[in-house]
């Protein structure tokens, strides 16, 4: 049967996968590292994985010379790491931070996960080249993870509440004096809110004090690090390496300003914050947003 090409990659694309730098390094010092969207696992015992390499890619020769190599799982925050080693360039990794794991293949920085293997096996796919490695070693954080579907990259949320949708619905009057308590009130919107924002927030790469961090910092200009603290209203331990997180990936320079790259993210959780707030607010007048707002800043003003 023929396929169209791209119609057919078209539909594969339909299928979310993590996006990967799977780098290397020959005897001679060559590094060589490419961004794929094909790494898999294999088997557990022994612990195998995959990835796939189109047979005409110049950076084969330096795969097939190495013993080992290095599957690098990309964080939401690292597009640009993925765009650079997706592009043709002299020197890959000039200016890019990494260590050297088993066989000397590059581990590149701040990635949510690393699989060092061994070269286990190479089998002739079609016009790809199949990768498979067995793990010799291998290092997890957790981060978010970046995504890639429908030719775009993405960020995974969590799905948040039942996991199904059989369960038991409370009347609302069940909690007649709770139900009539503003604080209650107060609390059980801002849980609601929270179940499906941060998932959202948190997708992009930043914990919930980074994101919060980076808003304040681009609402502001020159702030000081105590002003700062008390903007952002978290414990000043989650400042202070908040701050340090965001320096280290170039959103913000020593000075807390917004480095280009930040100003990109702000505006990225700017729209997120605008659009959640369009769907929550969207069906009230405009008055009546604008006296919520005017009652939320009198009691904060009465607080303070």
């Amino acid at each position: 049967m023929n396929f169209d090409a791209k119609d057919f990659r078209r539909a594969l694309g339909n299928f979310a996968t993590g996006v990967t730098v799977v780098t290397a390094q020959d005897a001679d010092g060559n590094k060589v590292g490419v961004t794929a969207n094909s790494f898999n696992s294999v088997s557990l015992d022994p612990p195998l994985v995959l990835w796939s390499l189109v047979k005409t890619s110049s950076s084969y020769d330096i795969f097939e010379k190495s013993e080992h190599f290095a599957v690098n799982i990309l964080a939401a925050d690292q597009i640009d790491l993925s765009n650079n080693f997706a592009k043709p360039s002299d020197d890959k990794f000039a200016g890019i931070e990494y260590d050297l794991g088993a066989g000397n293949s590059p581990i590149l920085k701040d990635t949510t996960a690393n699989f060092q293997c061994e070269k286990y096996q190479v089998i002739d796919g079609g016009d790809h080249w199949i990768m498979i490695g067995k793990v010799v070693a291998f290092e997890h954080v957790g981060r978010n993870p970046l995504l890639y579907v429908q030719g775009s990259y993405a960020g995974a949320i969590p799905f948040t509440g039942s996991a199904s949708s059989d369960h038991t619905v409370v009347p609302a009057d069940t909690l007649k004096r709770l139900n009539n308590n503003a604080f209650y009130l107060m609390n059980k919107v801002l849980q609601k809110i929270q179940e499906n924002y941060l998932p959202k927030q948190a997708s992009i790469g930043l914990n919930t004090s980074e994101a919060r961090l980076l808003l304040v910092l681009s609402d502001t200009q020159e702030v000081s690090l105590d002003v700062l603290k008390e903007l952002v209203t978290i414990p000043a331990t989650d400042v202070e390496s908040g701050i340090e997180r965001l320096t280290q990936t170039g959103l913000i320079t020593q000075s807390l300003a917004l480095t280009a790259k930040g100003q990109d993210m702000a505006a990225r959780l700017w729209d997120i914050a605008n659009k959640q707030q369009d769907d929550i607010f969207g069906a009230f007048s405009e008055e009546g947003y604008s006296q919520f707002k005017q009652l939320m800043q009198s009691v904060l003003k009465q607080l303070n």
